[in-house]
């Protein structure tokens, strides 16, 4: 590696932050960086707050050990429990100059220009859902006005990472989750995939999503702000090593790891095994 390595981090408990990866590496080809997935603890979504902090910290701070000025969570369960407390209590001591950001803002920012009736609807794991991050963040940003209701999805994710989406029980959970999300608000018009692992099952998504209902995938979204973000922020930028490098790091045994990730990221990879 150069000397003055510096790559981008990206952080997830297992593989759905590498479908925001993936984006970013359509947007952003030119940058390093390193993804670390927590494959031994996942899944976060149960978890309680503290703990998720603890883990999310853990994996932070890492990957600041490794280099990484700027360190991006792409994981709603972490965006959503650890974010604000890492940017308010921890980097103003360990290092005021670095920046970790999360997955939800730049979702809630978008919504705005998506939905004509006010009424959205948020698909998210059980921890997500408790958190009410999206309905507390979309209220900040565009008022009160908005109406959200929220669909707690738990079997989504064991279906995403046991390779079953083409599984019948895919489509019956789907459809099970999208209908009790409609019997609540008739009215939605746009939906937001609140979870990283959500779009490998967006097919069958729209089978059961009416017509007329937008349905807002998190990994251009996220993208996109990044690009902005950037440009917003040349001396983050000017920070970030530019030779086009990307490493993968798991806590769980690389046997394990490659295959599924290669699926989320949709190319082969190879990976490393580490600790935290």
């Amino acid at each position: 590696m150069q000397q003055n390595y510096q790559p981008i981090g990206v952080f997830d408990s297992g593989y759905g932050g590498l479908t925001i990866l993936k984006s970013i590496l359509e947007e952003l080809p030119q940058y390093d960086y390193i993804y670390l997935g927590d494959n031994a603890r996942t899944p976060y979504g149960s978890r309680s707050f503290d703990v998720v902090y603890e883990y999310t910290l853990q994996a932070v701070m890492k990957l600041f050990s490794m280099g990484c000025q700027l360190v991006i969570l792409a994981c709603n369960t972490a965006s959503a429990k650890a974010l604000r407390t890492i940017q308010q209590n921890d980097l103003p001591v360990f290092d005021p100059s670095r920046r970790v950001l999360g997955v939800i803002r730049p979702s809630a920012e978008k919504i705005p220009f998506y939905t004509r009736t006010g009424h959205i609807g948020i698909l998210g794991t059980s921890g997500t859902v408790l958190s009410r991050s999206y309905p507390l963040e979309i209220a900040k940003i565009s008022g009160d006005h908005l109406v959200v209701m929220q669909e707690a999805c738990p079997m989504w994710v064991p279906l995403v990472e046991n390779d079953e989406i083409d599984n019948p029980a895919a489509d019956y959970f789907v459809q099970k989750n999208i209908r009790n999300l409609f019997r609540h608000d008739p009215e939605i018009d746009t939906v937001i995939l609140g979870c990283t692992h959500y779009p490998l099952l967006i097919p069958t998504i729209l089978k059961y999503l009416p017509d007329h209902v937008t349905l807002l995938d998190q990994g251009p979204i996220v993208a996109q702000s990044l690009v902005d973000y950037l440009i917003r922020h040349p001396e983050i930028d000017q920070k970030c090593s530019k030779a086009g490098s990307r490493r993968f790091l798991t806590t769980e045994s690389v046997q394990n790891f490659e295959p599924r990730a290669g699926m989320f990221l949709g190319q082969p990879l190879t990976a490393e095994k580490i600790q935290l």
